[in-house]
């Protein structure tokens, strides 16, 4: 019997979380009759949505150790991921050249594509190890005169495995060479030291720290202006036109300063917790984990399961109540294999699966997680030994 919603164990935080309790309250008046108001209105109910949008600016700001300034608001992750990299490659001219990684998020990869493929744009893609991991020297080896951005993700959305940013960053901003990162899966769940990284434009996306959907975020160095992607209303800085989603964006500002409240909580209880999933998981015959083992997010756990078929197990797992996933949401209802699977050589003879947890997850969760797994595991290769 297929199990009801309440009962369901919800694994699946990489894809979206929950919306916090917090930015319900702090939505609440700008999602009824209550408040009104375009931010870019000069009148009393303008400057109200004005003064809202600038504080939610100044809680992400404080949130990500920048300026107030370099906060800009956008529909999400992918539009600030496109909007960085087209941006900083359009404002150089025609021509020109990227670099990016062969994991990154399809938002990314698509955009360097098609930059390549319709601006004749150069790009060069570099690879990663068997973890999922980035060699630094290769990516500023790939850097050429005409480079006009890098971007590599702080970390993998399927594997979790974290980027050496740290030495990245500091390397090509000696060099003069803009880095991108697609922070949408590290906020939350790891410091991100922005002084370090030193990136000209980093993307996050509200719905992966318990915000809503719809909105996200673009950090773009002070002293950038890209070319926009989008033309009309000249907001944010100039680069991104559009009529500002204040209810968003007071949802966001909430959900940006509790997940930097709770750092800390995300990284003792929620690894904890994922450390005992693992254990269970890894306790299963032929079972192996994917990505890096120390070096990769906290309430990552992506593993491959010999003898079963993915979707079969899926399916038996969600009948279970155990909602988790096999790979980037992005790519729903496709049969493809994921191409970070194929980027770290994974065995394609094998079940993977992404489980991620949240602040909600309990320790009875991850108990009835590894029995779930354990049995539906020993059905499918049972069912599969028959045939």
């Amino acid at each position: 019997m297929t199990s009801t919603t309440s009962e369901a164990v919800y694994l699946d935080h990489a894809a979206t979380t929950p919306l916090a309790a917090e930015a319900v309250e702090a939505m609440g008046p700008w999602i009824t009759a209550g408040a009104v108001g375009n931010a870019s209105s000069l009148h009393a109910a303008g400057r109200r949505a004005r003064a809202a949008v600038e504080d939610a600016r100044d809680r992400v700001a404080a949130a990500l150790g920048v300026t107030p300034l370099e906060v800009l608001f956008t529909s999400g992750g992918t539009e600030a991921d496109n909007q960085a990299i087209k941006g900083l490659v359009w404002a150089g001219g025609a021509g020109g050249h990227v670099v990016t990684t062969a994991i990154e998020h399809h938002a990314v990869l698509e955009t360097v594509e098609w930059l390549r493929d319709h601006q004749g744009v150069k790009a060069t893609v570099v690879g990663v190890d068997a973890d999922g991991l980035v060699d630094p020297d290769e990516v500023l080896a790939a850097v050429q005169p005409d480079t006009r951005v890098v971007s590599v993700m702080a970390a993998n959305n399927e594997l979790g495995t974290i980027q050496p940013l740290d030495v990245l960053g500091p390397a090509l901003a000696e060099r003069g060479v803009p880095l991108h990162v697609d922070a949408v899966q590290a906020f939350g769940k790891v410091p991100m030291p922005l002084g370090e990284w030193q990136p000209a434009g980093l993307a996050l996306s509200a719905h992966k720290f318990n915000g809503p959907t719809g909105v996200g975020v673009l950090v773009l160095r002070r002293d950038l202006q890209p070319h926009p992607v989008l033309h009309g209303g000249a907001q944010e800085r100039g680069v991104r036109s559009g009529t500002l989603n204040v209810a968003g964006i007071v949802g966001l500002g909430a959900a940006a300063e509790r997940a930097a409240d709770l750092l800390s909580t995300v990284d003792t209880a929620v690894r904890a917790r994922r450390d005992a999933l693992l254990d269970g998981l890894l306790a299963i015959d032929d079972v192996a984990l994917n990505g890096h083992p120390q070096q990769r997010l906290p309430h990552n756990a992506h593993v491959g399961i010999g003898g079963v078929d993915a979707e079969s197990l899926l399916m038996g797992l969600d009948r279970a109540g155990i909602q988790c996933s096999t790979g980037s949401a992005c790519q729903s209802g496709a049969a493809r294999r994921s191409h970070v699977l194929d980027a770290i050589g994974a065995r394609e003879d094998a079940a993977h699966l992404r489980f991620t947890l949240g602040s909600e997850t309990t320790d009875a969760h991850i108990d009835r997680t590894i029995v779930a797994v354990t049995d539906a595991v020993a059905r499918l290769r049972t069912a599969t030994g028959d045939r």
